[in-house]
């Protein structure tokens, strides 16, 4: 399966170009939290005033709806968040500057034309392990919907967040490439 690669926000187009699908990443720096509700929001106030709530160039958003903290917590359990619902709002972003996305589950073939075109890739992280994985957020503020509550968008700062590059600029798909290889399973009468 190879090595891991160890890689630190913002990315760049050299970075992205590295990366194939099954690659296992540890994630560093900083990322961005949004759900449906933010990303609507964010692109009806784009159409509105031409701007973003953050400078997305080079930036990952985490699909995430984390819980609250418990005490002496940066952050509450941080599990991805399945990633097609926001399939209508990722290849405008992508477009923007967005160079990476979070969460679980498969893509559809706009988001992954965008992915080649736009030079980006989606990672898929474990899910089922929300609680561990906001073991490697170091820090959380909100920056922007407060209103939205878990929903908000969140700056994160990420130390070895494990990812698998899920898909690639190479039109490579993880999840269609694992139920290739499970139908060519042979069984033994």
């Amino acid at each position: 399966m190879g090595d891991v690669k160890r890689i630190t926000t913002p990315l760049t187009d050299e970075v992205i170009e590295s990366l194939k699908v099954g690659d296992r990443v540890l994630l560093s720096g900083y990322v961005y939290t949004a759900r449906d509700a933010a990303h609507k929001r964010m692109l009806e106030e784009y159409e509105k005033t031409g701007k973003l709530p953050f400078d997305i160039k080079g930036q990952v958003i985490y699909y995430v709806g984390p819980t609250p903290p418990k005490p002496g917590q940066v952050i509450g359990s941080a599990g991805p968040t399945t990633a097609y619902r926001m399939d209508k709002y990722t290849p405008k972003l992508h477009q923007l500057g967005l160079k990476a996305t979070i969460g679980k589950g498969w893509r559809g073939k706009e988001v992954k034309e965008a992915l080649k075109k736009y030079k980006a890739v989606y990672f898929a992280a474990y899910g089922g392990t929300a609680a561990l994985l906001s073991k490697h957020i170091k820090s959380a503020e909100i920056v922007a919907y407060e209103d939205l509550g878990t929903e908000a968008i969140r700056r994160l700062y990420f130390e070895d967040f494990p990812v698998i590059v899920a898909n690639d600029i190479y039109g490579g798909d993880i999840f269609e490439e694992g139920q290739k290889k499970y139908r060519e399973i042979e069984i033994e009468p």
